[in-house]
C-alpha cells in the first residue's frame, strides 16, 4: 500500500461520529447545520435539460469536455469577472466538483524529486491536506485568526518558506470562515509566484452566495495587472453551491494554458471525464444567472434569522460571503457540540476538526461552523435551540 494514506488525518466527519458516541440526542427533529450540503431546490432548467439528453448515457465522454461547454464556462468568467477574454479551447477544463480536481491537480503538479511544500488556510477544507500528503508534499499551515482578518498573514512568510513552496492553495470566500481575500494580496501573491515560482489555484466555489458586492477572483486579479495568459494561476469553480447541485458534480478549472495542458494529459490517465449529459445540463446552469440571485436571497434571509436569534447570546458576525458562520462558543468547541446534539438534537461541527496547531495554537479551536443549508424554518429553530442551551445554563 501506498505508505503515504498513513499520513492521511480522519476526516472531520469521522472525528465527529466519534465526539457522539455513546451519547442519546434529545427526543427532538433532527437538524443538521453541520455539512456543507446545498438544500435549496435545483434549478428546473437544468433538471430539464438533464432529464432531455439521457441519451447521452450511450456516449463516452471526453477528457477534454464538450466545446459547447468549455465556450459556456469561458463566456461565464468573462461576465462575472471582468475579463478580456478565456480561451475555451486552452484555458478551461470541466472537472467532476472541485473535490475531485483539487486533490487530481496537486498530484499532477507536485513535483516529488525535490523536497515541497503546500501551502494552504488554517482551517481549511480537508482535501487541501490530504492532496498534499499523498503528493508526498509538506503541507504548510497559515493560520487564519480574528487578529490577521481570517486570511492568512503572509507578509509573516519568511523568503525561506516560499522557496520551498510549490503550491499555494486560496480558498476565497474561505470555507469555514467567508472572508474574502481582496485584489491587492492576490496580485501581490502573483508577483510571490513569479519570484518564487510555485502555482496558485484558488478555489472559489463560494463565490456566488455574497450579499451586496460579488467576490473578486484570481483570474480577475491578474486580468487588472495585464496578464491575460493567467500564468502560474488556476482557480477552481463549482455547480454544488452557485446552483445547488452537488450530486451533478460538475466544476471546471481555468486559468494558466500551458498547467492545464499538463493537467489534462494527466486526468486523460486518470479516467475521470465528465458524462455527457451532465456536461448538457452543466450548459444551461452557467448560462442562466437568475436562479443564482434567487439563491443568494435565501440564504441572506437565513443569515437575517439566525443572527437575529444568536447575536445577543454568541461572538458571531454575518460572514463577508458563503453560506458558514464560524461563531466564537461560550465553552470548548467539542463540548459545546456534543451538547448541543445531546440536549437539542442540533449537529454543528467543531471547530478545531477543521485545523491544525500551528506553534502550539489551532485556530478553530473555540469555534464552531454552522452551514446555513437547510430550510428558513429549520435553520431558525436551531438558532432557536442554541440560544436555549447557552441560556438556560446547559453548558456549565
Amino acid at each position: 500500500m501506498n505508505p503515504d494514506l498513513d499520513r492521511l488525518h480522519p476526516y472531520p466527519f469521522e472525528k465527529l461520529t466519534a465526539l457522539f458516541d455513546g451519547i442519546s440526542a434529545a427526543d427532538k427533529p433532527a437538524i443538521a447545520l453541520s455539512i456543507g450540503e446545498p438544500q435549496h431546490p435545483s434549478p428546473a432548467i437544468v433538471k430539464d435539460a438533464l432529464a432531455a439528453q439521457l441519451d447521452a448515457l450511450a456516449k463516452y465522454p471526453t477528457t477534454a469536455g464538450l466545446p459547447a461547454l468549455r465556450v459556456a464556462i469561458s463566456d461565464w468568467l468573462t461576465r462575472r469577472f471582468q475579463l478580456q477574454g478565456v480561451d475555451a479551447d486552452a484555458q478551461v477544463l470541466p472537472v467532476n466538483g472541485t473535490r475531485e480536481a483539487l486533490f487530481a491537480f496537486t498530484q499532477a503538479v507536485v513535483d516529488r524529486s525535490r523536497d515541497g511544500r503546500v501551502l494552504m488556510p488554517n482551517p481549511f477544507y480537508q482535501i487541501y491536506e490530504g492532496a498534499a500528503l499523498l503528493a508526498g508534499a509538506q503541507p504548510h499551515y497559515l493560520p487564519c485568526t480574528a487578529a490577521t482578518g481570517l486570511q492568512p498573514d503572509f507578509d509573516a512568510i519568511d523568503d525561506r518558506i516560499w522557496e520551498q513552496t510549490q503550491l499555494l492553495f486560496l480558498c476565497t470566500p474561505g470555507n469555514p470562515t467567508g472572508a474574502i481575500l481582496d485584489t491587492a494580496t492576490m496580485q501581490m501573491l502573483v508577483r510571490k509566484a513569479d519570484e518564487h515560482d510555485f502555482i496558485i489555484a484558488s478555489d472559489e466555489c463560494y463565490s456566488e452566495i455574497y450579499a451586496t458586492t460579488p467576490p473578486p477572483g484570481l483570474l480577475q486579479a491578474c486580468a487588472e495587472m495585464g496578464r491575460h495568459d493567467y500564468r502560474r494561476c488556476v482557480v477552481f469553480h463549482s455547480l454544488s453551491k452557485r446552483s445547488n447541485l452537488p450530486g451533478l458534480r460538475s466544476g471546471f478549472v481555468a486559468g494558466d494554458a500551458d498547467v492545464l495542458r499538463q493537467f489534462l494529459r494527466y486526468r486523460t490517465y486518470h479516467g475521470c471525464a465528465m458524462p455527457v449529459h451532465h456536461q448538457l445540463a452543466s450548459i444551461a446552469a452557467w448560462n442562466d444567472e437568475q436562479h443564482v440571485v434567487q439563491n443568494r436571497a435565501l440564504y441572506q434571509q437565513k443569515f437575517d434569522a439566525v443572527l437575529d436569534v444568536l447575536s445577543g447570546v454568541m461572538d458571531v458576525q454575518r460572514p463577508d460571503a458563503g453560506f458558514y458562520l464560524w461563531p466564537q462558543t461560550p465553552v470548548d468547541d467539542e463540548t459545546f457540540a456534543r451538547e448541543l446534539r445531546r440536549q437539542q438534537n442540533v449537529t454543528v461541527l467543531p471547530g478545531r476538526y477543521l485545523s491544525r496547531d500551528v506553534d502550539g495554537s489551532n485556530p478553530g479551536t473555540g469555534r464552531v461552523r454552522m452551514a446555513l443549508v437547510a430550510t428558513l424554518e429549520d435553520c431558525l429553530e436551531g438558532a432557536r435551540r442554541i440560544h436555549e442551551l447557552i441560556t438556560r445554563g446547559g453548558l456549565a
